[in-house]
């Protein structure tokens, strides 16, 4: 695949459903303006509770502790505190299912405990036999901080995923990475964000272009939301 270019790829399960919303003439650009009806529906602590929730298209995010998929989420949800973030890494201790739209919802969020040197065995153990599972998953995004780049937790997470992807016993989901904190960076953002990109693509060759956002406090302007909503959009064949 040319790199950058963000080429869709529906999995099967993903556009079974975006038929069925696609006939019913749901206005499917609209998914995320309803904030008000996102929900947890599920915290999931175990393998054995991982719920069905009427086989909604699903995305996931993942990344290490304190790489903002807290702060990234809520704003994504469009709510300001449906997800406690916290200065402290490692708050996050289970799989948590966001419903997006209104009952019965048009996709579903998941929020993972981070990895790496924060990261138990057990929380991994969920993830890995999530992903392994779930037919309607559509697409997994995993968080990088800008101004750290890839560490050695994130190459291995990238080429873990990047190996399920090719395995040759298929999957349903695409990969893709979002730089996160962006805001942060200096003078040499340009570079950073350049030289980590390309980092991803060698760590990970099926890795789709990275969005790069920012969701800085104060009432500061953020960026790329908007494309983190239309890349799941786009992801679960909601459009039309």
């Amino acid at each position: 695949m040319q790199r950058g270019l963000h080429v869709a790829i529906f999995p099967k399960s993903c556009m079974l459903h975006a038929r069925r919303n696609l006939s019913s003439g749901t206005n499917l650009k609209s998914i995320f303006k309803d904030a008000k009806s996102a929900e947890l529906l599920a915290t999931v602590g175990s393998i054995a509770s991982i719920p069905r929730l009427h086989d909604l298209p699903e995305v996931i995010i993942t990344g290490r502790a304190n790489a903002g998929k807290s702060t990234l989420l809520n704003a994504v949800l469009g709510r300001r505190d449906l997800l406690f973030t916290s200065k402290k890494a490692g708050r996050t201790q289970t799989l948590n299912f966001y419903r997006v739209g209104a009952h019965p919802g048009k996709l579903v969020v998941v929020d993972t405990p981070g990895y790496g040197a924060r990261g138990r065995p057990e929380w991994g153990a969920v993830f890995n036999h999530y992903i392994e599972t779930r037919n309607q998953l559509c697409r997994i995004y995993i968080l990088l901080t800008a101004a750290h780049g890839l560490t050695p937790s994130d190459e291995a997470m990238l080429s873990s995923l990047d190996a399920n992807v090719q395995s040759s016993a298929g999957t349903n989901f695409t990969l893709q990475a979002i730089i996160t904190k962006a805001d942060t960076l200096g003078s040499q953002g340009r570079k950073l964000v350049e030289a980590t990109s390309q980092n991803i693509f060698k760590a990970a060759p099926t890795c789709l272009p990275p969005i790069i956002t920012a969701c800085p406090g104060g009432g500061k302007s953020m960026f790329g939301v908007e494309e983190v909503r239309k890349s799941m959009i786009d992801a679960c064949g909601l459009v039309g």
